[in-house]
């Protein structure tokens, strides 16, 4: 049997599309980048400093992992994946 993490990274817990700059709050574990983006603000409880993000071209196929509870973009568009 699966762990629920392991079932969290496979995305069967669901996620979110962000495609604009209207900011995302939830519980993500994974944002995966499907084009390339630029981060606004991003808030996380496990990763310190994550706003060294921001300002940053992040290319498509990039994966971060972590707990996010914000993500806001500037550009490009990301699946949130709830954790």
């Amino acid at each position: 049997m699966s762990s629920p993490v392991s079932y969290d990274l496979q995305g069967q817990g669901g996620g979110i599309v962000i495609s604009d700059s209207t900011p995302v709050t939830g519980n993500f574990r994974w944002i995966q980048v499907i084009t390339d983006c630029e981060i606004d603000d991003i808030a996380s409880s496990n990763i310190s400093n994550a706003s060294g993000l921001v300002g940053y071209t992040i290319p498509a196929g990039v994966g971060i992992g972590g707990r996010f509870t914000s993500i806001t973009l500037n550009t490009g568009i990301v699946i949130a994946y709830y954790a």
